[in-house]
């Protein structure tokens, strides 16, 4: 199963896609006004089994949006604290280099939107809610 994760946002939207055995095939940050097609290419090409979004800012909208344009069941998670996590996890995947290594880790701000992070993480809530592994088999 591939699932497919969806910070929603008035501006920009986190996107992410993972198999269910943890594998990991795309993250991005998407214009708001594009999601929608976004998602549905995404819907085909990754055979996608279920969207898991989160339900905080726009959130209701935005799952009315995507059950008349989709056919993909929609899950719930709550993304609360998200965007603290996603800092973090940000600062696993992108390591420092050069003189940004001097500036101490909480300190390091990301240099780009974190939305797509915040998709992955929604991912994992909702494996972690199903009790479901959320690491790579």
């Amino acid at each position: 199963m591939n699932i497919l994760g969806f910070d929603p946002g008035r501006d920009k939207c986190g996107v992410a896609v993972r198999s269910k055995d943890g594998k990991l095939y795309l993250h991005e940050v998407v214009p708001s006004g594009e999601a929608i097609e976004r998602l549905a290419d995404l819907c085909l090409k990754y055979s996608i089994e279920l969207l898991v979004m989160g339900d905080q800012t726009t959130a209701k909208t935005w799952k009315d949006k995507l059950e008349a344009s989709l056919s993909v069941p929609i899950e719930m998670v709550d993304e609360r604290n998200s965007t603290v996590e996603a800092e973090e996890r940000y600062r696993d995947m992108y390591p420092p280099k050069g003189l940004q290594k001097l500036i101490p880790r909480g300190m390091r701000l990301p240099d780009r939107p974190i939305d797509d992070i915040v998709a992955i993480l929604l991912i994992e809530r909702y494996l972690q809610r199903e009790g479901r592994s959320t690491s790579p088999d």
